[in-house]
């Protein structure tokens, strides 16, 4: 659930008995009553904006509220395309998994924390294969050695219900220092 975003007050909307107010070119005017900034807003075709309603008195300024509020829109629009979303990935195993099946899977895991995936590994039990707990932990300890230059282990291995799931999440400095040691050699060359 978001939380509802405050609405910036301009104009009529401003009911402090004072506020600090800054001129349309950044200089400071100084303390004055929101009906004096307003006329000074309306003498330049202006509006009257509210940008630090917690200040004490509350700070506006003289701007064209259309271009302030498609600033704000555009740094908003900037800050969510430099967001990074973390997806988590699963790798499913069973305990008769064979070693070319792992090792096939075991690349697809690197891949996915290469690319700054969370992986989720999870080993599936069928049947009476409940009873052998310990060849899925075994696999998850070799999947954990393997994985271990580049990724650290999130969540031990534990039971929940018929699988047995582990979390590994992308070393950052592992995985640079290893990018970096893979480019070195390209460079002498």
């Amino acid at each position: 659930m978001r939380t509802p975003q405050r609405r910036t007050r301009i104009n009529e909307e401003i009911n402090a008995k004072e506020i600090r107010l800054i001129g349309a070119d950044g200089e400071q005017i100084g303390i004055v009553t929101p009906r004096e900034a307003r006329a000074m807003a309306e003498e330049r075709t202006l509006d009257l904006v509210e940008i630090a309603p917690q200040a004490s008195p509350p700070v506006c300024k003289i701007m064209d509220y259309g271009k302030y509020k498609y600033e704000q829109q555009k740094k908003e629009k900037l800050l969510k395309k430099k967001q990074l979303n973390v997806v988590l990935k699963e790798v499913r195993y069973h305990p008769t998994t064979d070693t070319h099946d792992f090792d096939f899977k075991l690349r697809h895991a690197r891949q996915f924390l290469l690319d700054g995936n969370k992986v989720k590994a999870a080993i599936v039990f069928r049947g009476r294969q409940m009873a052998h707990q310990n060849i899925g932990f075994e696999l998850i300890q070799k999947l954990k050695a393997a994985l271990s230059d580049i990724a650290i282990v999130e969540k031990e291995p534990n039971m929940e219900g018929r699988q047995m799931i582990a979390i590994f999440a992308p070393d950052k400095k592992k995985i640079a220092a290893l990018l970096k040691d893979k480019e070195q050699p390209a460079d002498e060359e």
